[in-house]
């Protein structure tokens, strides 16, 4: 076997001294881990290294955890690659790829029924920065109320349901807000208009409403958040802005339940965030903050920045990041248009809603959520299983290649725990009888079982959102 060295740039490879062959063949046994090394070992054979350690990693397609979008068309990720180079932050350099942004925050926005003309809004790296732009934003002009009627501001808080994302309880932490959670309680598993109002007082700056919990992929009722609120303020009582985190439900409700109310057709909700990488159908990397209009947006959160030969205003949480993600959003749209993502999303929810028939039909669990509001399914062992827990279940279907979270509901429900699927563009009807199948199989092994398995205690109880 004849072993080249790395040659210099533009120089051909030649042969290696044996000494330095036996080096180079230690080094691809050892990969560093911790420190850069002298020598490279040149880019096709770092690419074959790494490639090869990616094939320890799940399938992303059979990844049921995941909101994250898995699949798009090749044309998609060619623009992705042909665009990774610019730089989304300069909008002087890259004013094309500015005008897209432009284009998709008006889309957006109009798609969720904000007033005519230029929306107010913009590109972020994912839904948790465009949340905690629009909490910021609730924080501010609560400030700027309670600074005008000369009352203190030391104290603020924020009403939603312990279901949030993580991303929200980093807000209240991150900018000092006292985060009301709501828990759960008996077979209410999200907000309800009750206890947001019985949450509120003077010194609530919002209440975020949920269009599609990661706990059971179910829509809280922010219609009737909202006009319960419009109620307490017509009662004398503060008048609470909302903002909905439609993280997954935004791109979903407007072609799946084009009826259902929850966005700028309500008075009251101010801003809304969501992921343009999950149901957005675009690969990880961009969310959209929208708002009513410029009065929602505090002008003063907004930098008016001297960068690389133009002033621009922006207001995000990151700086420099890649401009792709946007073109890919633009790209969806335009390629796919209005009925396109109505075909899509629809057969994301009849493949939900078949697979919880079939889960259903297998005899051991029930469900939570069958599909009807997110194309996103729980379900439970039922309570006369014994011998073993859906920790078991979701171990076992990882073993066939199925990533299946099994995670325990919070405080008040800690008794709870459930099986979510998620279904995403990608999952047909011949994937989903597939699972099925393997669901089958494995829930058959179980039940087989004489006794509870020995180390069911010792599984993980809980699951990332």
């Amino acid at each position: 076997m004849t072993t080249t060295a790395e040659p210099e740039p533009g120089a051909e490879p030649g042969p290696v001294e044996p000494e330095i062959a036996l080096v180079l063949e230690q080094e691809l046994l050892s990969l560093p881990r911790d420190e850069i090394r002298e020598h490279g070992l040149g880019g096709e054979v770092a690419y074959d290294l790494i490639s090869n350690e990616l094939l320890l990693d799940g399938s992303a397609r059979l990844n049921l955890a995941t909101f994250v979008t898995t699949k798009m068309p090749p044309h998609a990720a060619r623009l992705m690659a042909e665009t990774a180079d610019k730089n989304m932050i300069d909008k002087d350099e890259y004013p094309q790829t500015a005008e897209l942004e432009k284009r998709c925050v008006n889309i957006i926005g109009h798609l969720w029924h904000a007033p005519a003309g230029d929306v107010t809004g913009t590109s972020t790296t994912g839904s948790s920065e465009a949340a905690m732009l629009g909490g910021m934003a609730l924080k501010w002009r609560w400030r700027e109320r309670r600074r005008a009627e000369g009352k203190p501001t030391d104290k603020p808080n924020l009403v939603m349901g312990v279901n949030v994302q993580v991303c929200w309880d980093k807000f209240c932490r991150y900018w000092d807000v006292e985060p009301r959670l709501v828990p759960m309680e008996g077979d209410r598993f999200h907000l309800d208009a009750e206890q947001a109002v019985a949450q509120c007082d003077e010194n609530t700056i919002g209440v975020v409403a949920i269009l599609g919990s990661t706990f059971d992929g179910s829509y809280e009722p922010v219609q009737e958040i909202c006009v319960a609120l419009d109620d307490l303020a017509a009662g004398g009582g503060p008048d609470v802005p909302v903002h909905v985190d439609a993280a997954s439900g935004g791109f979903i409700a407007p072609f799946v339940q084009p009826d259902l109310v929850w966005d700028f057709q309500l008075p009251r909700v101010q801003s809304i965030n969501a992921s343009g990488h999950k149901y957005g159908l675009v690969y990880p990397g961009v969310g959209w903050a929208i708002w009513r209009d410029a009065a929602a947006l505090p002008r003063d959160l907004v930098f008016d920045v001297n960068y690389l030969g133009g002033s621009m205003p922006t207001f995000a949480l990151n700086f420099s990041r890649p401009g792709s993600e946007v073109v890919a959003q633009y790209y969806m749209f335009l390629s796919l248009g209005a009925a396109g993502f109505r075909g899509v999303q629809c057969a994301s929810q009849h493949v939900a809603k078949h697979i919880a028939e079939g889960i259903a039909k297998l005899g051991p669990y029930w469900l939570l959520t069958d599909g009807s509001d997110l194309p996103v399914l729980a379900f439970a062992v039922n309570d006369d299983v014994s011998n073993y827990t859906v920790f078991d279940v979701s171990a076992r279907m990882r073993e066939a290649g199925w990533l299946v979270p099994a995670y325990t509901f919070p405080e008040n429900r800690q008794d709870l725990s459930v099986l979510r699927v998620v279904v995403r563009a990608g999952m047909t009807h011949d994937m989903a009888d597939l699972f099925l199948d393997e669901l089958g199989r494995r829930t058959a092994e179980l039940e087989a079982l004489d006794a509870p398995l020995p180390d069911a205690l010792a599984r993980p109880q809980s699951f990332a959102h």
